[in-house]
């Protein structure tokens, strides 16, 4: 195509109304929040970046889906039509359906982990991570060396650290490894790649140590595209064939389908072993459901199958990816500090460089989050020391590896014209950054204390 702009490949076909709020306002209910964006009521949110889970506009399609599923408790035709489009993109024998992608780890780590065990990733994102602690085992991340490094450039920063993942199985013994897994795109790592030599040679290094492969495959869509723009030999395949030969690589496959599957709720659980299948299926009974539904109705399981082919088009894929690069290029050119280059599904805001007065600590993420909504009524996420830092055994902070915000675009809801907009609204936020104070923790859970905790401002 000989134009440069690159329009939505899609029709709006229904609108939900924003609300508009004053700072004052805003400034009021950010309070009343504990100082936490997930405490804030949508409705007084103007734009929603918090997540791009569970947070898509379903198409036409899928809306038609809906009204056609079938809700029998048991053989449901809605989950065998969910059932072959899985393994049509999976290859995997048993599909087992879930609510949403922790149900799915639940499940699975509730029967493969316990104390003494060890699960390496590429870097394992929240809800992993406390599905594998839960347990009482360890999650560890063996993210690649540049991928550690917001300002360098490089393709597939999302990658396992080859070496550092044989090492680890060797200190450790494969016998204590139940599984490795990759997740793709890696969310907490910038929603950056991972290419298909690094998804071979994790799986090589596994067959090796006897050690199942495992794909947390929320985005793999997104990364099946970055493989094609990326990764030599792979222009001329398509997204399919690409995600088809990511997976055939594992031996195991988590996915919360609210992501690349274009819906707002359901996951599943793809094994090719028979026995852990078995297993997961009986724990599946216990808590989600029977096994052709899995916690979803059958208008879900419609959704979710009509979602896993429309996210493998490549004009929706090309649309989606440049979206996001476009407010990465615009924030860049303003000197607005980021992960580079820009990631799949979000744009992640390096709070280190933004805000380098405030210490890990005193939480720089988050305060460049509170600022964020403050100023615009834009809402986002802190993926840094909040969300991701420990205790040493003398109470003080461990920090993240990163201090990041992330702003996550929800598929098929927001226009350019809603993008110019945030780029305004953070441009303003970055040329008062010296203004910004830090945060203390008032409040906080024992597990996953950013979805709930509360803060106060540090007045210096």
């Amino acid at each position: 195509m000989k134009y440069k702009t690159i329009i939505e490949p899609f029709k709006i076909k229904s609108v939900e109304p924003i609300r508009f709020t004053t700072r004052e306002e805003r400034e009021v209910l950010l309070k009343e929040a504990g100082y936490n964006p997930f405490m804030l009521h949508s409705d007084d949110v103007l734009i929603d970046l918090l997540t791009d889970s569970g947070t898509s506009a379903m198409s036409s399609k899928q809306w038609a889906g809906i009204m056609e599923g079938d809700e029998a408790y048991a053989g449901s035709k809605s989950f065998y039509r969910f059932e072959a489009v899985v393994k049509s993109i999976t290859q995997m024998k048993h599909i087992i359906p879930t609510h949403q992608g922790r149900a799915a780890e639940k499940i699975l780590f509730s029967i493969v982990g316990g104390p003494g065990k060890y699960f390496p990733n590429n870097t394992h994102f929240d809800t992993t991570r406390a599905n594998i602690e839960f347990t009482g085992s360890e999650a560890v991340d063996l993210l690649n060396e540049v991928g550690k490094h917001p300002e360098v450039r490089a393709d597939f920063k999302g990658n396992m650290d080859i070496g550092k993942l044989e090492a680890f199985i060797k200190e450790k013994g494969p016998e204590n490894i139940p599984l490795c897994m990759i997740t793709v795109t890696n969310n907490s790592g910038g929603g950056q790649p991972v290419s298909m030599q690094n998804i071979r040679e994790t799986k090589d290094i596994c067959s090796k140590y006897g050690i199942p492969l495992f794909i947390d495959a929320c985005r793999f869509a997104e990364n099946a595209y970055f493989i094609k723009l990326r990764e030599k030999s792979y222009e001329n395949k398509t997204p399919l064939e690409i995600a088809q030969e990511m997976f055939s690589y594992a031996d195991g496959v988590t996915m919360s389908a609210k992501k690349d599957a274009l819906v707002n709720i359901g996951g599943f659980l793809a094994l090719n072993d028979d026995e852990l299948a078995m297993k997961c299926r009986n724990l599946l009974i216990v808590t989600e459901g029977f096994p052709t539904y899995g916690g979803l109705a059958g208008r879900d399981l419609e959704a979710v199958a009509q979602g896993l082919l429309e996210v493998l088009d490549e004009h929706y894929l090309q649309y989606r990816i440049r979206s996001v690069e476009y407010l990465g290029e615009k924030l860049l050119s303003v000197g607005v500090p980021i992960i580079e280059p820009p990631g799949g599904h979000a744009i992640y805001i390096d709070a280190k460089r933004f805000t380098p007065h405030i210490p890990p600590e005193q939480y720089p993420g988050q305060s460049i989050v509170c600022e964020l909504y403050i100023e615009g009524g834009v809402r986002a996420v802190e993926i840094g020391s909040v969300m991701f830092g420990k205790y040493d055994k003398q109470g003080k902070l461990i920090p993240a590896m990163m201090e990041l915000v992330r702003l996550a675009i929800p598929r098929r809801v927001y226009t350019q014209s809603h993008v110019d907009y945030l780029i305004e609204v953070i441009s303003e936020v970055y040329r008062k950054r010296d203004e910004l104070k830090g945060y203390r923790i008032t409040y906080e859970a024992p597990m996953l204390r950013h979805f709930t905790a509360k803060f106060e401002p540090i007045n210096q």
